[in-house]
């Protein structure tokens, strides 16, 4: 697919997750923006370092949460001139519903997405993954990173040694553990920042990927969230794509993940009205 120009061409804001920068959409910003799209990929507040800055000094991110992560980006996306597609991986999924609750985007594509309030079931890898930062409360106000064992299941358990070490150096950083802390306990929180309404039926048209092998997020987080928001009328998807890990946009096969969250906004959700050749 490619676009006659730059004003027929509509916006894909990219949002990332915990752990890691906008550097972990490298490939679908490539990608994207070779089909013609205008492709941006903001990083959380905190976060705009490279990944070798962030490392030696993650500190700018310590005590940030996930309300001012959503404010952030809900100030990127009203400053354009027309409503994005929105796609967020991990986190950025739970950002990207949270958006779409707002009334902005044209399409949402949630990918491995972190849960919002309501979802319930907590798998045991989901557990062992993030025990490292909620087993010690007072990570909440720090900026917490994964060993290379801990990022290796936690986010690349399909992958080789070899690639998961070249994954953990190339894309991994240290993540405010306030965001963790409050996705993790948002359903003991009436007042949690994640909460949505799943009956709201002015939202654009959400399609939620899953991993079959994610052990942080694994696909069952996602069926129960999707099956949230079968009382709106609204269009809500579901797709889950087997032996994937937590890591899909970056490893191996990302192009057939990132190529169906496209066709599902041109084809499905029935939202672009400009002309293709």
């Amino acid at each position: 697919m490619a676009f006659n120009d730059d004003h027929s061409s509509p916006t894909v804001v990219l949002i990332h997750g915990l752990w890691v920068t906008p550097r972990s959409w490298e490939h679908w910003v490539a990608h994207y923006t070779s089909q013609g799209f205008q492709v941006l990929a903001p990083a959380w507040p905190g976060v705009e370092w490279e990944v070798e800055d962030l490392r030696m000094d993650p500190s700018p991110m310590a005590g940030i949460g996930i309300e001012e992560v959503v404010n952030h980006y809900e100030a990127i996306v009203r400053n354009l001139e027309r409503p994005p597609i929105l796609i967020g991986h991990s986190f950025g999924g739970a950002i990207v519903q949270m958006l779409l609750d707002r009334g902005l985007g044209i399409a949402g594509v949630a990918v491995h997405s972190a849960a919002v309030k309501g979802v319930l079931p907590l798998p045991l890898s989901t557990l062992r993954s993030t025990w490292s930062v909620l087993g010690h409360p007072s990570n909440r106000e720090k900026a917490v990173g994964l060993s290379l064992e801990q990022f290796r299941y936690a986010f690349a358990n399909t992958l080789s040694d070899d690639e998961a070490f070249a994954a953990y150096e190339r894309y991994h950083v240290p993540g405010p553990g306030r965001v963790l802390f409050q996705g993790a306990f948002a359903n003991f929180n009436p007042r949690a920042v994640t909460r949505v309404d799943f009956r709201n039926e002015r939202r654009a048209p959400l399609l939620f990927i899953a991993g079959g092998e994610d052990h942080i997020v694994p696909a069952v987080v996602n069926r129960a969230n999707a099956r949230l928001y079968r009382r709106s009328a609204a269009v809500t998807e579901y797709r889950e794509f087997p032996g994937r890990s937590h890591l899909t946009i970056s490893q191996d096969g990302w192009r057939e993940v990132a190529d169906y969250a496209m066709a599902w906004v041109l084809n499905r959700a029935l939202l672009l009205k400009v002309p293709l050749t």
